[in-house]
Parts: structure tokens; sequence; C-alpha cells
């Protein structure tokens, strides 16, 4: 798993659909009343993208990302 490399959710762009949370199946998300909550960083995969494709509103960049 990643340390370097996690999820930064745009709170300016999320809309709390929470399709990253349900996406992602490291548990690396976790449901708010006002947008998911990045809990687990050190649990996403390295150069995984997958909850950015998956998140309709592109609300999910990367720490790490060149």
């Amino acid at each position: 798993m990643a340390k370097n490399w996690y999820p930064i959710i745009n709170t300016e762009l999320c809309t709390n659909c929470g399709t990253c949370v349900q996406f992602c199946p490291h548990n690396v998300f976790e449901s708010d009343h006002q947008h998911p909550l990045v809990v687990r960083p050190e649990n996403c995969v390295e150069f995984c993208r997958g909850c950015a494709k998956a998140c309709p509103m592109e609300a999910i960049t990367y720490f790490g990302d060149q």
C-alpha cells in the first residue's frame, strides 16, 4: 500500500454522492454529512486512480501525482 500516494477531495466540487466510498475496496474513505473523508490514506494503492475515474464530479486528485 502507498505512503506517498493518496486521494485528495476537492470539497468545492464534491457533491457527497458517495461514489468514491462505495467504489474503494481498500476502505480509504468514510462518509461524512458534508463530503467523504480520506481517513486511511495508507490503504490507498499507489497509482490506483479508480476513485477519481468513478467520481462523476472529477473532484479527486492525488497527493504524489506529478
